[in-house]
């Protein structure tokens, strides 16, 4: 399997969330000068732009497909604890998180979602579970990061990767619906990079190392993970969804760079990439 560019997202724009497949997905918020309240829907082969957030956002997490969604922190001029659910036309504001972050990871949809990790004043290792009105913390990280990918839901879940600091991570951990378990490592340690999936079957995609885009993907079958074809568009900052087998990432760019490109990983993306030698 490869990935395979598709249509682009109106709007190029990095530190943005999202959630979904190659074929139903989601993303919101993001940075495109200034922080973003935009939201779009991908019915596998176009975007378009639906109810915007009550809270525009940069660096925020999410999850969820174009008709149950979720996103929760971010940044505006401080840090956010702003948390949205979205029915699929429109986002309405639900229970904050107990901590305000920015940079952090997230996954599930408005019934039952998590978010881990971020950057508060200090690198976050804490864990919070959503139970469609109001959040609950639970089990720490065994390693504070920000600029993780995640996936997953309140029950089983999965983060991977991140910056402690200044220097890339290759921790993955998974979790239970109570505690985090370190599990293998990343082949290649980033930040930046977006993911999806869960403790038995996760991928992740794109990042940074150091000043250098990373196009890598690796994928996760429950015990380790294994490098797979690379993104066509290397770049940290995106976002996406999905697991080793049905996939999704968009957006993304550096500091002052804003990307909108969209790349499929699936047996649609295989069909793609059949009729595209011909």
């Amino acid at each position: 399997m490869v990935w395979v560019t598709s249509a682009n997202l109106n709007t190029a724009r990095n530190f943005l969330a999202g959630g979904g497949n190659s074929s139903n997905a989601i993303c919101m918020g993001g940075y495109n000068g200034s922080a973003e309240s935009l939201t779009e829907k991908f019915n596998g082969s176009s975007w378009s732009t639906t109810g915007n957030l009550n809270t525009s956002r940069r660096a925020l997490a999410g999850g969820g497909n174009s008709s149950d969604a979720i996103c929760m922190g971010g940044y505006t001029t401080t840090y956010s604890a702003v948390t949205e659910k979205f029915n699929g036309n429109t986002w309405s504001t639900t229970g904050n998180l107990n901590t305000s972050r920015r940079a952090l990871a997230g996954s599930g949809n408005s019934s039952n979602a998590i978010c881990m990790g971020g950057y508060n004043g200090s690198v976050e290792s804490l864990t919070e579970k959503f139970n469609g009105s109001s959040w609950s913390t639970t089990g720490n990280l065994n390693t504070s990061r920000r600029s993780l990918a995640g996936g997953g839901n309140s029950s089983d879940a999965i983060c991977m990767g991140g910056d402690i600091i200044k220097s890339c991570s290759g921790v993955s951990e998974k979790f239970n619906g109570s505690s985090w378990s370190t599990t293998d490592s990343l082949n290649t340690a980033r930040y930046g990079l977006a993911g999806g999936g869960n403790s038995s079957d996760a991928i992740c995609m794109g990042g940074a190392i150091g000043s250098s885009n990373s196009g890598v993907s690796e994928k996760f079958n429950g015990s380790s993970w294994s490098t797979t074809d690379g993104l066509n568009t290397a770049r940290p900052y995106l976002t996406g969804g999905g697991n080793s087998s049905d996939a999704i990432c968009m957006g993304g760019g550096g500091y002052t760079t804003y990307s909108a490109v969209t790349e499929l990983w699936s047996d649609i993306a295989r069909y793609f990439s059949f009729v595209n030698t011909m």
